[in-house]
């Protein structure tokens, strides 16, 4: 537990990290080992018996896979601040999954984190979902450090794997330990800088190690080629050291590590390390890593946001834990104990318990009942929040994913954080009366909790629609429906997530006039629409002019073309990637109203998209494949036969990478056809690439069936 003093720790003494990787790299063993290396836990959770302390939920030990994003904190002394003498190091982590249905939980612990530990499996390289964290923590600008695990697997090859971080990943590494042995025979590391053998005595957890000057005879002349590689390497980031390089003279290790760590700050170079969580071997040399080249709040940009009174005028926020308050509400969470929790990072300011906050996004004044320190499910309560710091805060009733929290006298909004779209949809009823009530409230406090997750009700059949990433995402959502929420439900097929789009510009009208004795409706508006590029989404543009339709009706005329763009034109499904613009109207004096504008906009929009050669477009899955030879034939046909666009076919060790682009309606129970194939040798991984144009053939049966029906094949 943290005490009174921890909290008090220089803010160059925190860290804030994800564990991040494609699905079973080994985050939450690393994660787990961690914790217990730093004092955190004294024992070792294990995935395969459910006792891990960050996978927490009961879906998430019964399926041996991370769902939510885990946060905890520990301390930790690197072995050149020992030497130093320098205070401990307070490490915030957030483990995060690695499955692509809960890829929102990554992309809001990336959002506000100052470092990552991106986990590579040594023995299947870069993987799918490598790539897609990998560009989510570009995206954020976030440094990192690799770590090259399970070099105890059969197959296990680390420099393959860093030569796959170059090719796939377009990154410049910098190999700071070298593996002694692979597979079975994996017995520690050799730190290239301090030229040590790190030598674990046996597999067991907490063995311990001996650290020695002695390099196993026939790794001398690789340890020593690789490091003068390194020692190059460093210079070449910085001028001063690069000086005393062409002179012959080698820089102290103090002075290489601190280049090092500006580079990686700078997102110049990965440092990467080899190890086996499982195994317990690497994690302390990875811990020392953590300290030594991972950003502190202070080696970060400082958070800059708009102000919500002018939006040219940027603002820039400082970590200084006397400065105006500024933070971002990066997920919520419902806690069966507390109620709702939004778990917040600071930038700037000290936030504490029992104050009031002001909601910039929401433009709502909220108070903040207590501050929590987390460990997963576990709850300690602090009185304040500094700056640099990742907090859970309880009270907080309006804020959102996203939301930025300030102080009132001192308004900012910071960039919120963008999710991707869910493509896969299913109806959803209760079970009984009863339940009817408590669905409608739980389904809703989900939806707060997790941005992918959407609920929608079909304008034909009046049903509930839940969508989301995937069928696992679902399968979950409807568990914790029953597990948390204690309510039943009845669910219809997976429905894949159509859209609606259209494909040249157009211009409707919408004109409402309701006359029945006494006062009349009125609304009447003219709309240019024109298509967007993909995944654009929708835009509004109020190009009024003169008072042609007073200020008060923009906004239902807004809320009418979003309505009908929600309902779709052609097939009842959501449409997207249109910009409208709205020209042009009149109005009377006595008739008009909200209402009669707000159809006004919805007729306008149906007529305006009508006209403008609407298509249907449906969610394209990248998929990759990983099959024994003998069976490549059979899946490369059968991938085929579903629309496939086969875009490549890599080795990888024994085995074939097939990877391509399928429309998501023609996988349908792949899993089961892909093992009954390859003699349940393959395996599948998937996740949402793009949206493209529906073939005429098949978009004419979609127009023509309701909504709520089946898409499975």
């Amino acid at each position: 537990m943290a005490t009174k003093q921890d909290q008090t720790l220089d803010l160059n003494n925190i860290r804030n990290i994800g564990i991040i990787a494609h699905i079973d790299a080994g985050k939450t063993t690393t994660t787990e080992r961690i914790l217990f290396y730093t004092g955190k836990s004294y024992k070792i959770g294990n995935i395969d018996e459910g006792d891990t302390q960050m996978d927490w939920m009961e879906q998430e030990k019964e399926r041996g896979i991370t769902i939510m994003s885990a946060a905890t904190t520990t301390f930790w002394t690197a072995a050149l601040d020992k030497a130093l003498n320098k205070n401990k190091t307070r490490i915030n982590i957030i483990d995060t999954p690695g499955h692509v249905d809960f890829t929102a939980e990554v992309e809001r612990s990336l959002r506000v984190l100052d470092g990552g530990v991106v986990i590579l499996d040594a023995g299947s390289g870069v993987q799918s979902q490598t790539e897609t964290v990998w560009r989510q923590a570009d995206k954020y600008h976030v440094p990192r450090v690799a770590f090259v695990n399970k070099m105890d697997v059969l197959g296990a090859d680390f420099h393959a794997t860093i030569k796959d971080v170059h090719e796939k990943l377009g990154s410049k590494t910098a190999i700071m330990a070298l593996p002694i042995g692979a597979e079975n025979q994996f017995k520690g590391v050799i730190l290239l800088l301090e030229r040590q053998s790190l030598i674990w005595e046996s597999d067991e957890t907490g063995a311990s190690y001996t650290v020695s000057d002695n390099i196993p005879e026939d790794m001398k002349a690789e340890v020593e080629a690789h490091r003068a590689a390194l020692i190059e390497q460093i210079c070449e980031l910085n001028d001063s050291l690069l000086e005393q390089y062409l002179e012959g003279k080698e820089p102290s290790i103090e002075d290489l590590k601190k280049a090092l760590r500006q580079a990686t700050i700078a997102n110049q170079i990965v440092p990467v390390y080899p190890g086996s969580s499982l195994r317990n071997k690497g994690v302390q040399p990875l811990l020392d890593a953590v300290v030594d080249f991972l950003p502190s709040p202070f080696d970060v940009p400082p958070v800059t946001g708009i102000n919500p009174n002018d939006e040219s005028q940027q603002i820039v926020r400082k970590p200084d834990p006397d400065a105006s308050v500024t933070a971002l509400a990066f997920k919520i969470q419902a806690d069966p104990h507390v109620g709702r929790l939004t778990y917040i990072r600071v930038y700037s300011g000290t936030i504490k318990s029992g104050s009031y906050i002001y909601n910039s996004t929401k433009k709502e004044k909220e108070r903040i009942g207590r501050l929590l320190l987390m460990h997963a499910n576990t709850r300690e309560e602090i009185s304040e929040a500094k700056a640099g710091e990742i907090v859970a805060a309880v009270g907080l009733k309006a804020t959102g994913t996203g939301d930025t929290l300030c102080d009132e006298n001192s308004v900012l909004v910071l960039e919120s954080i963008s999710f991707p779209e869910p493509v896969i949809s299913l109806a959803i009823e209760p079970k009984t009366k009863a339940d009817q009530e408590k669905l409608g409230l739980a389904l809703s406090r989900l939806s707060d909790e997790d941005p992918t997750f959407q609920i929608r009700t079909d304008p034909t059949t009046g049903q509930t629609l839940i969508r989301g990433m995937g069928e696992l995402h679902l399968e979950i959502i409807v568990d914790r429906l029953k597990r948390e929420f204690k309510v039943d439900a009845n669910t219809g097929q997976p429905q894949v997530a159509y859209k609606e789009t259209i494909t040249k510009e157009s211009e409707g009208e919408g004109k409402y006039i309701r006359q029945s004795g006494g006062r009349g409706q009125y609304g009447h508006c003219l709309i240019r629409i024109r298509p967007l590029p993909r995944s654009e989404g929708r835009k509004f543009l109020n190009k009024i002019v003169g008072g042609a339709i007073p200020r008060e009706f923009i906004s239902p005329v807004e809320k009418g073309v979003a309505e009908a763009q929600d309902n779709g034109v052609i097939a009842g499904y959501p449409l997207t990637d249109v910009e409208v613009e709205l020209y042009d109207g009149s109005y009377h004096e006595v008739d008009s109203s909200e209402v009669a504008f707000k159809i006004a906009g919805s007729m306008a929009l149906q007529d305006a998209v009508k006209k403008a050669s609407p298509v249907l477009l449906e969610p394209i899955m990248k998929v990759e494949v990983t099959t024994p030879e003998e069976f490549m034939g059979d899946i490369i046909g059968d991938l085929s036969s579903r629309r496939a666009q086969i875009l490549g076919n890599d080795q990888r060790g024994n085995a074939r990478v097939i990877t391509s682009l399928v429309p998501l309606s023609e996988l349908g129970r792949y899993a089961t056809d892909i093992r009954s194939m390859s003699q349940g040798r393959a395996n599948y991984y998937m996740e949402p690439h793009t949206y493209e144009i529906v073939p005429d053939n098949i978009a004419q049966t979609l127009i023509k069936r309701p909504v709520g029906e089946s898409t499975e094949k």
